[in-house]
C-alpha cells in the first residue's frame, strides 16, 4: 500500500509539473534554452558546417544521408518554426527485489508544419527530466514528410502522394490522399502529428488497438 501511495503522489507531482511548463516554469526554461543556444560548441563536423552557416536547410543533410547527432542542429535549421506537443505521459513499472520500481515514459512529438516531423520517447524517474529527453530524441529523429496533390497540381502540395499504410503492434493507420478543403479526417492522435508534418487534407482509417498511443503515434 505505501509503494502504491507514493506512486500516486508522484503521478501528482508529474501532473502539476507537466502544467506548469506554460507558466512562469516555461519562462525560466525558456531563457535558459536561449543562453544554451548561444554557447552551443558543436562537437562533429556536420555541426560546425551548420554553425557556420556553409549548410543552411535540412534537404542538404537528407540528400547525402548524414547523421544528426546534436538537437542544436535541427534548431539551428528550423528555428523557431519547430514546435513540440507532449501527447502523453504514462507511468511504468518495473519488478525488483525491493518492490517496484516506477519510472515515467513521455512522448513528445516535434515539427515545423512544413514538411518535417519527428517523435522521441523518453523514460525517467522525473516527469519534468523525461519530458526534456524526449524533446532531444524527437528533434534527432526529424524527418522529411513527402507531400503530393490530389487531382489537379494547383498551388501548394496539400495532402498525402499516394495511398500509404504503417503499422506497429497491432495497430494499422492508412493514410489516403483527400481533395484540398477537406481537413484532415483523423483522430486526436494522427491528427497532431499530420499536422505538424504539414499535411492539410488528408483521409485516415485506422484499426486495431489504438488506445495504445504509443504505438498509434509510431
Amino acid at each position: 500500500m505505501a509503494e502504491r501511495g507514493g506512486f500516486g503522489r508522484g503521478f501528482g507531482r508529474g501532473g502539476r509539473g507537466d502544467r506548469g511548463r506554460g507558466g512562469r516554469g516555461g519562462g525560466r526554461r525558456g531563457g535558459a534554452r536561449r543562453d544554451e543556444e548561444e554557447k552551443w560548441v558543436p562537437v562533429t563536423k556536420l555541426g560546425r558546417l551548420v554553425k557556420e552557416g556553409r549548410i543552411r536547410t535540412l534537404e542538404q543533410i537528407y540528400l547525402h544521408s548524414l547523421p544528426v547527432k546534436e538537437h542544436q542542429i535541427i534548431e539551428t535549421l528550423l528555428g523557431p518554426q519547430l514546435k513540440d506537443e507532449v501527447m502523453k505521459i504514462m507511468p511504468v513499472q518495473k519488478q525488483t527485489r525491493a518492490g517496484q520500481r516506477t519510472r515515467f515514459k513521455a512522448f513528445v512529438v516535434v515539427g515545423d508544419g512544413n514538411g518535417h516531423v519527428g517523435l522521441g520517447v523518453k523514460c525517467s524517474k522525473e516527469v519534468a527530466t523525461a519530458i526534456r529527453g524526449a524533446i532531444i530524441l524527437a528533434k534527432l529523429s526529424v524527418i522529411p514528410v513527402r507531400r503530393g496533390y490530389w487531382g489537379n497540381k494547383i498551388g501548394k502540395p496539400h495532402t498525402v502522394p499516394c495511398k500509404v499504410t504503417g503499422k506497429c503492434g497491432s495497430v494499422t493507420v492508412r493514410l489516403v490522399p483527400a481533395p484540398r478543403g477537406s481537413g484532415i479526417v483523423a483522430a486526436r492522435v494522427p491528427k497532431k502529428v499530420l499536422q505538424f508534418a504539414g499535411i492539410e487534407d488528408v483521409f485516415t482509417s485506422s484499426r486495431g488497438s489504438t488506445k495504445t498511443l504509443g504505438n498509434f503515434v509510431k
